[in-house]
């Protein structure tokens, strides 16, 4: 870390010594409600200047105090009751994993989507027996006005719900017919258009990065790789030192869905952007990921942390299209492979599809056969 936030970080932890008067009990264990306490006695006083909002004062003594107090395994450690239906999620998730072979991505997103609803149906100690459901409706409801989700995350919702009590029916976790019941709006197959900026905009983004600071030389590299091969941002952040061939001029990718590996040759400028980013800003780090964070403590980047990297840069640049995510650069790579003139099979294999009915939707952007196809003579057939 840098000296300043050292300095600041030993400042707090004398301030945590001296709240909590670790010297006059030396051998006791610190309780999170002891910490609570000394952390409001210490934010309510009078700094001169003063420097952060009390509350936030708090949160920061409160962070640095549990950490000092578990590295000297001086914390009482916090037991969270379990709740009733974890073990039942776990099993759940065994099901899709050996069953239906579903992906961890998709295991991990149901879980989450069917945990979020199950600690409020179950609130209270409520088995899932007693679940009606009109309160799973209600519940949906309430979730989907809030967030102002469309129509594909309500019936993303519904349809994890819905996968979840079809279980539990068979296990007599919950009364039959629920999952039946559980209804979503009718989403249509290829309604809509994807949404990315033009080829022109990602390379207009890419020329705009030229700084020389840490984040914009490896922000370049990730762009440069979310663009030119049109991976998930998940298969970005797996990307490890040891998947770059550089004596081979290839580069491999595990898949998210596939979990496999992805063979792409590795195009210079990638390859020169990348060296740039280890031989300048990349840390020395015991992580074998290619892409860390670049503020200390350096760890790997996740698929949650490039999506503001990218949206960032790209909101400055595409300011016409809905989403600014990684995914948008994934849909701009594949309508520039489309007018390219490859074919939708040659697309699918290199955005790494299952099915060729996934890479359908792009035959909507391929204004070139489009404009074939309205041209067609009929020959005066009415």
């Amino acid at each position: 870390m840098a000296k300043s936030t050292l300095r600041l970080t030993a400042e707090l932890l004398v301030a945590v010594e001296d709240s909590l008067k670790l010297a006059e009990r030396p051998n006791s264990i610190i309780s999170l409600q002891d910490i609570e306490e000394a952390g409001t006695r210490w934010a309510s006083r009078r700094a001169v200047p003063p420097i952060l909002h009390p509350s936030l004062s708090k949160q920061r003594f409160i962070r640095q105090a549990v950490r000092w107090l578990a590295f000297m395994e001086r914390l009482q450690p916090a037991y969270a009751p379990a709740k009733p239906h974890e073990e039942k999620l776990i099993e759940f998730a065994d099901f899709m994993l050996r069953e239906r072979g579903l992906s961890p991505a998709t295991i991990a997103l149901r879980c989450q989507t069917v945990c979020q609803f199950l600690d409020q149906l179950c609130d209270g100690g409520r088995s899932l027996n007693d679940v009606t459901i009109s309160e799973i409706d209600s519940k949906l409801a309430a979730r989907v006005n809030e967030g102002h989700y469309v129509r594909a995350s309500v019936q993303t919702h519904a349809s994890s719900l819905r996968s979840f009590f079809r279980f539990a029916e068979t296990h007599g976790w919950c009364k039959e017919g629920i999952a039946a019941s559980i209804m979503a709006p009718r989403v249509f197959q290829q309604e809509s258009l994807p949404s990315s900026p033009s080829w022109s905009e990602v390379q207009k983004l890419l020329g705009s990065m030229e700084e020389n600071t840490p984040s914009a030389i490896r922000d370049r590299a990730i762009l440069m790789v979310l663009a030119v091969y049109g991976v998930r941002a998940g298969e970005v952040a797996r990307l490890q030192l040891g998947d770059i061939h550089w004596e081979d001029e290839s580069i491999f990718f595990t898949r998210s869905k596939r979990l496999g590996k992805h063979n792409f040759p590795l195009v210079q400028s990638i390859g020169d952007s990348i060296i740039r980013y280890l031989r300048e800003v990349r840390p020395t780090s015991p992580h074998r990921e290619v892409f860390l964070t670049v503020r200390a403590p350096f760890r790997p980047m996740t698929a949650g942390t490039l999506w503001p990297v990218v949206a960032r840069r790209l909101r400055a640049i595409a300011t016409s299209i809905k989403h600014h995510g990684p995914h948008a650069l994934r849909h701009a790579c594949a309508t520039r492979l489309i007018n390219e003139g490859l074919s939708l099979k040659e697309v699918g294999d290199h955005l790494g599809h299952r099915s060729l009915e996934t890479t359908r939707i792009y035959a909507k952007v391929d204004l070139v056969r489009l404009r074939q196809v309205a041209s067609f003579d009929l020959g005066g057939l009415q």
